[in-house]
C-alpha cells in the first residue's frame, strides 16, 4: 500500500489549513507515543440531523471532520506516514431526540481513516448523539493515534 500522503493524492483530497482552536486549548498534544487530537468540526456543516440534515449531510460533515483530524496530526508529526495506527475515534453528532443513526454518519470519518491508512486505519469508536455542538457544526470528532 502506498502512504497516506499519497492515498490521499490518489483520493483527489487534500487537506485544510489548520482550523484555529475555539478555546484556549492546542489543536493536538503528544504523550510518548500516543497522539490526542482535540475535537474537530468542519466549517460549512452545520444544522441537526433528524431536522435540517439527513444521514448523507452528516456523513460529509464526518469526512470533512476527519480531514481536519488528519491535518492536525500532520502538523504535530511532519507526515501522515509516521502513525502506526489510529485507536479511538470519538463522533458527536448534534441530531434530534428520536435520531438514532449517529454510526452511520460518524462512518464518513472511519470510511475515510481506512481508505487514507488501510488496516492501520481500523480503530475502536463512539458513535454519540447531542443537542448542540460549538459554532452549530453538525459534526465533532475526536482522535487518539498511536505514533512511530
Amino acid at each position: 500500500m502506498t502512504g497516506p500522503d499519497q492515498r490521499l493524492e490518489e483520493l483527489g483530497l487534500t487537506l485544510p489549513p489548520l482550523r484555529q482552536p475555539a478555546g484556549h486549548y492546542r489543536g493536538w498534544s503528544l504523550a510518548g507515543d500516543v497522539l490526542h487530537l482535540a475535537g474537530q468540526g468542519a466549517d460549512g456543516h452545520v444544522g441537526r440531523l433528524g431536522a435540517d440534515l439527513a444521514v448523507a449531510d452528516g456523513y460529509a460533515a464526518a469526512r470533512a471532520c476527519a480531514l481536519n483530524l488528519l491535518a492536525q496530526a500532520r502538523d504535530a508529526l511532519g507526515s501522515l506516514d509516521r502513525v502506526a495506527q489510529v485507536l479511538v475515534l470519538r463522533g458527536y453528532v448534534t441530531c434530534t431526540d428520536e435520531f438514532t443513526d449517529q454510526p452511520a454518519v460518524v462512518d464518513g470519518a472511519s470510511d475515510l481513516l481506512a481508505a487514507v491508512f488501510g488496516a492501520r486505519g481500523e480503530h475502536a469508536r463512539t458513535a454519540i448523539g447531542v443537542r448542540a455542538l460549538p459554532r452549530g457544526f453538525a459534526v465533532e470528532l475526536d482522535a487518539m493515534l498511536r505514533v512511530r
